[in-house]
């Protein structure tokens, strides 16, 4: 359809790709928390981010498909700097023991203040522990059509993941 091809004011399309919108941006010193890095948009979220220089953090609860996902990113992209973290959304646990890996591996992130977070609910929970400033939310860890269930923090499991 001709509508959802046409470009915007800023030059882009619904039909554009995220190398295409991020061509020319240097993100040396920047480091990205990216939630469901293990899978569809999350993988191309971090592949498109180490291509342009960002440090990726994949915060996956399968790390398996994460050691998958970070192995075929850095053949691709020698020069990536990519890491994978285990974290499950579905527990604020699992996030806080998230949040001290990440400040125990990479400290000297932290105190440049330049960290990019994936997560809204838990990005906030991180930011606050740790003093750091977002500067972009990418949120694509959740669940979907689940049958009514609580998570061990007893919120409502389709719901915490994806907040």
């Amino acid at each position: 359809m001709w509508l959802f091809s046409r470009k915007g004011p800023s030059g882009f399309s619904s039909s554009s790709t995220a190398e295409e919108v991020t061509q020319g941006i240097d993100g040396t010193g920047l480091t990205a928390i990216i939630t469901g890095a293990s899978s569809g948009i999350g993988t191309e979220t971090t592949r498109v981010l180490a291509l342009r220089g960002v440090h990726v953090i994949m915060a996956v609860r399968n790390m398996a498909g994460g050691k998958d996902v970070k192995e075929a990113i850095v053949k691709e992209i020698p020069t990536a700097k990519v890491d994978a973290l285990e974290l499950d959304l579905s527990s604020l646990l699992s996030v806080r023991k998230f949040a001290s890996d990440f400040k125990s591996t990479t400290p000297e992130h932290l105190n440049a203040k330049r960290v990019l977070l994936a997560s809204l609910v838990q990005g906030v929970i991180f930011a606050a522990s740790y003093n750091v400033a977002p500067l972009f939310l990418s949120n694509n860890a959740g669940v979907m059509a689940t049958p009514f269930m609580l998570s061990k923090d007893n919120i409502e499991l389709q719901l915490q993941p994806t907040t």
